[in-house]
């Protein structure tokens, strides 16, 4: 299935494959859809949605085995504090259900900051927009697309 964000790296000439999966709505994990795309779990970035003091809202893009580190993220944005946003607010703010959130063409253009470890890859993987699909292309591609910028923002899962 065509979603938003696979239609906006078809017009921009960036390759890219799509990787559909089963979706279990109890377990929306980042680990489990790796291991249904058949890639390890710190090739899978999940994107994450929140509110800074200073920039307002943005997206973090973490490895699917790490969690964000909120002041790392904080540093990186130029943010004194910055928070996760409720769960309620996803799809007002941008378009996307949890488990479907991308940061490539969603309803409108927050700034972006990536866990440094994507551009460790050959490829990686990110939702496609929708749960059940995952976009498959190239960090560079990636970062280029979201105007990103990488630092060290997550941490290993406690």
């Amino acid at each position: 299935m065509k979603t938003n964000a696979a239609r906006l790296l078809d017009s921009l000439g960036v390759k890219y494959a799509l990787r559909d999966y089963d979706v279990d709505p109890e377990d929306l994990s980042a680990e489990t859809v790796a291991a249904k795309v058949g890639m390890p779990a710190e090739q899978v970035f999940k994107t994450l949605v929140a509110r800074g003091d200073r920039t307002g809202v943005l997206m973090a893009v973490v490895p699917g085995n790490a969690e964000l580190d909120l002041k790392a993220l904080a540093r990186l944005s130029g943010d004194r504090k910055v928070d996760t946003v409720p769960l309620k607010e996803l799809q007002p703010l941008t378009g996307y259900i949890r488990g479907g959130c991308t940061a490539i063409g969603g309803k409108k253009d927050y700034p972006v900051y990536v866990d440094e470890t994507m551009e460790l890859f050959d490829a990686i993987a990110v939702s496609a927009g929708v749960r059940g699909t995952q976009l498959v292309l190239a960090p560079a591609d990636y970062l280029r697309v979201t105007k990103a910028k990488t630092g060290p923002i997550s941490r290993d899962k406690a």
